[in-house]
């Protein structure tokens, strides 16, 4: 039997046919994805338009999937579900001595659900350097590094809005008087929030069964992510992102009939036309591609 929130790799239930994937999301005074090297502003392109990172998407994805009890390797610290904490322990835990490195590839995939579907680096060094008289003479070391990388078959875009976002900024209290005479301001208590008023985003994503055959991720694997994408900002609030500022409003899934594809992904993914409505909803379309059939999934 498989370990919790596994798949075996039996070619018979790896993803057999290319899956196009789109989300589309609204916005309202919440910030989307600070960058931590601009102040924490929401991130914007050079043309204004709203941007949340790829590697953000996917933390959500990963949080609403260790919901569903699947094993997650890379853990953030408010969502972390086991004593470990940092991801070379959580490695050791379930690797143990192991020192093939294809050995090591399909257990780190038949444990870890987002190791599986979106790949993962293990830069992790030997725990030793012991040289023997040879290795001292060279320069080099005996112990071999466990370094080595897993391409996942799942491709997550950044998601951006459809027009330019207006940023708006608030000066805040971080916190009470540390010191001083409890009454007069100190600079270090006074900081800075700001948010996007109101924004329609949409991202893309893709799942490749070629991949999918190496890593053994599987039809109940895609369908796990079909049904995370509808709730992707479920229990995900925050002082930056209040409860039901973020909404997903629309969910496109296009389920392509052979392993290749029946169109590119670019060709699939320009088939949608998102337009926003007043209100904050949106009105989608697509330009009749000779691609797969589009369903569409409302937002939960």
């Amino acid at each position: 039997m498989a370990d919790k929130g596994t798949q075996s790799k039996d070619p018979s239930v790896t993803l057999a046919n290319k899956v196009d994937f789109a989300v589309v999301f609204r916005v309202k005074n919440a910030n989307p994805n600070g960058d931590p090297l601009n102040g924490n502003r929401p991130r914007t392109t050079y043309d204004g338009l709203g941007e949340v990172s790829d590697v953000c998407i996917k933390r959500k994805m990963r949080n609403r999937l260790m919901e569903m009890d699947k094993g997650i390797f890379v853990q953030s610290d408010d969502n972390r579900i086991d004593g470990f904490v940092n991801l070379r322990s959580r490695w050791e835990s379930v690797i143990g001595s192991e020192k093939d490195v294809e050995a090591l590839r399909q257990k780190a995939c038949r444990t870890w659900f987002d190791v599986r579907a979106f790949g993962q680096v293990f830069p992790f060094k030997a725990a030793t350097r012991k040289k023997s008289a040879n290795a001292a003479e060279t320069g080099t070391s005996d112990d071999k590094s466990t370094s080595f990388g897993i391409r996942g078959p799942v491709s997550i875009h950044p998601a951006f809005s459809l027009d330019r976002v207006e940023i708006m900024p608030s000066q805040i209290t971080k916190c009470t008087s540390l010191e001083g005479n409890g009454i007069d301001r100190q600079p270090d208590q006074m900081g800075m929030k700001h948010r996007v008023d109101q924004g329609i985003y949409v991202f893309f994503g893709s799942m490749n069964p070629q991949l999918a055959q190496r890593t053994g991720f599987s039809e109940d694997d895609a369908q796990a992510i079909k049904q995370v994408l509808p709730r992707l900002f479920e229990n995900d609030a925050s002082s930056a992102r209040p409860e039901g500022s973020m909404e997903v409003l629309k969910v496109v899934w296009w389920q392509h009939n052979c392993p290749n594809g029946q169109a590119s992904s670019a060709k699939v993914h320009r088939s949608l036309q998102v337009s926003a409505k007043d209100g904050g909803t949106v009105d989608i379309t697509f330009d009749g591609s000779n691609g797969p059939k589009p369903e569409v999934i409302d937002g939960y």
